[in-house]
């Protein structure tokens, strides 16, 4: 599987010509075209033939460009599903999932529509019974010509959802973010942090960012350009760290080390699971200082 870097997700407009093509120069590590919630109901069919001949087109680099579809209940989803799969972007990202039969439907459209096998399927985890649901999401993964690769935290309409009060901390939001992090991990899957709203509180945006590393988040969805320089950065593994990790994949790389599950590395034991965290952590660093060369 490739490891590709996802710290800054940028939500795009897809109703506005001016920003699509701003996207090319912005140094987000993936562009996220909306279709739903940014896109009045009289201009989505407008916005979908705009943002699919913007993704045909091309122009934005080493970013990754997913389109974010109505969902297929509405009277838009159908054709944005099928205007995505042959614009073939990196990934569809689907809204309100709530369940495993969910991702099989949006899968099964999506071969049916002739999408390419490289485009991906990234799954909204918005709803209640989203979370109630999580796991056997996330088991979709597995499934027989599975593209389910990626879960976006949807706090905003959680938050509505629930009735849950993020104003002084996200303290009532742990349980949802803890579940869909833990689904993730079980089978395989990347998982986004949902959006910071101040988009001028940087401050306020650098500690939410810092609390989504902690728990495990690969990246965070963003609103505003501003907050893409924040996420790159609290995002991206510390050099000291990629050090570190460059030491442990030495030394078990060494003779004799390879069947080994415990060797000591500058004094301190180190176990075969380091060494295998400390590819990811290589190759995160790696695949960022390509895709800074390219963009």
């Amino acid at each position: 599987m490739t490891i590709r870097p996802r710290r800054s997700v940028l939500y795009m407009p897809g109703s506005n010509a001016r920003a699509l093509e701003k996207a090319k120069s912005l140094a987000a590590d993936a562009l996220i075209l909306d279709l739903e919630d940014a896109v009045a109901p009289q201009v989505k069919e407008a916005a979908r033939t705009q943002v699919c001949a913007a993704v045909k087109a091309g122009g934005y680099g080493a970013r990754e460009v997913v389109i974010r579809v109505n969902g297929l209940d509405t009277p838009w989803g159908a054709g944005d599903l099928a205007g995505a799969a042959a614009a073939a972007p990196a990934a569809v990202l689907v809204p309100k999932v709530g369940s495993g039969a969910d991702i099989r439907r949006v899968t099964e459209a999506l071969a049916q529509a002739g999408a390419p096998e490289r485009t991906r399927l990234w799954a909204m985890i918005e709803t209640p019974l989203a979370i109630i649901n999580i796991g056997g999401i996330a088991a979709a993964a597995g499934e027989p010509g599975a593209r389910l690769g990626c879960f976006v935290m949807g706090t905003n309409d959680l938050v509505k959802e629930t009735r849950a009060d993020l104003s002084k901390d996200r303290r009532p939001a742990l349980y949802w973010l803890s579940a869909a992090i833990t689904a993730a991990r079980a089978h395989g899957l990347d998982a986004l942090d949902g959006v910071y709203n101040d988009f001028k509180d940087l401050e306020g945006f650098r500690r939410e960012c810092l609390d989504g590393r902690a728990l495990g988040f690969d990246g965070k969805t963003l609103i505003h350009p501003d907050q893409i320089a924040v996420a790159n950065e609290v995002f991206a593994p510390p050099e000291t760290e990629v050090a570190w990790a460059r030491r442990i994949i030495a030394a078990f790389d060494q003779p004799g080390s390879e069947r080994k599950g415990v060797i000591s590395v500058d004094g301190r034991m180190v176990e075969i699971m380091h060494a295998e965290m400390a590819r990811r952590t290589v190759a995160i660093a790696d695949a960022i200082a390509g895709k800074d060369k390219v963009s």
